[in-house]
């Protein structure tokens, strides 16, 4: 009898415990993540929301803003566009929450639970599609910002380098979406929730303007606040200019929200799927 189950027990799984072995549970991540990446051909309107949203923003804070603010749009953009990406990454991953909250309230997690695979498989898939999905919103709006005018001094090694620590403090940032996601009741509490977050933030930052010209009481709040930090690296990144400390505080920012919000995270996605 336990010969039969064991050999029943599907591929992956240690004997009839149903515990998922590590590889197994990586490549059921990998598989859920491309099944979301795959969706998008089914629903272009989920990629449209990764593309019209950065160009918008683009074409906004640099044609609106950027005689007044620099003196000519194609100058403001040259600082802009590293402030811009960031805000443009932060606002999208909500989407994570929103995208969870509606796969938990449509019951798609009840339907993936009673699959022989890992419990989290489907949580590490979703975000790993939906990084994937901001690296294709980081390289547009780059792209449409060279086209603007933009430069990247920085070269190659700076861009690259820039991507990757803007992914790593999206992944970051993604547990608060993903606590965000199982507390909220509804997708529009998550999206309501998300803008009163992210948006004063932002703003309160280095992302758009120079610390300096801000009144002395605020620019206590923003030359700590993670979205500078995030902000100063990445243009350091992209310009080629020194952006060692910014880097540094951008990782430690990265590492303690994951310390924090992870755990969070996990045990308020334990309890709903």
């Amino acid at each position: 009898m336990t010969t039969a189950s064991a050999s029943a027990s599907p591929a992956g799984t240690l004997g009839g415990s149903g515990r998922v072995r590590p590889l197994a549970a990586l490549r059921q991540t990998a598989t859920l993540a491309w099944r979301s990446l795959v969706s998008v051909k089914h629903n272009p309107l989920e990629l449209v929301d990764y593309s019209i949203s950065p160009i918008m923003f683009v074409f906004l804070f640099t044609y609106v803003f950027g005689g007044q603010m620099a003196g000519s749009p194609q100058e403001y953009l040259q600082y802009a566009l590293a402030g811009i990406i960031v805000q443009n990454t932060l606002f999208m991953s909500m989407y994570t929450a929103m995208a969870l909250n509606t796969d938990l309230t449509k019951g798609v997690f009840d339907r993936l639970r009673s699959l022989p695979i890992a419990r989290g498989a489907p949580l590490f898939g979703r975000i790993t599609a939906d990084l994937a999905k901001q690296l294709w919103a980081m390289l547009l709006m780059i792209g449409l910002g060279t086209l603007l005018g933009f430069e990247v001094t920085g070269g190659a090694a700076g861009l690259l380098a820039g991507l990757l620590l803007l992914l790593t403090f999206a992944a970051a940032v993604s547990w608060t979406a993903v606590l965000i996601g199982m507390l909220a009741g509804d997708a529009e509490k998550v999206q309501v929730f998300a803008f009163t977050l992210i948006f004063p933030i932002t703003f309160t930052s280095s992302a758009f303007v120079q610390v300096d010209t801000m009144p002395g009481w605020l620019q206590a709040w923003v030359n700590v606040n993670p979205v500078t930090y995030l902000s100063d690296a990445f243009r350091g990144l992209l310009l080629g200019t020194p952006a060692g400390r910014s880097i540094m505080w951008s990782l430690i920012w990265a590492a303690g929200i994951t310390v924090v919000f992870m755990p969070l995270a996990m045990r308020a996605y334990r309890s709903r799927a």
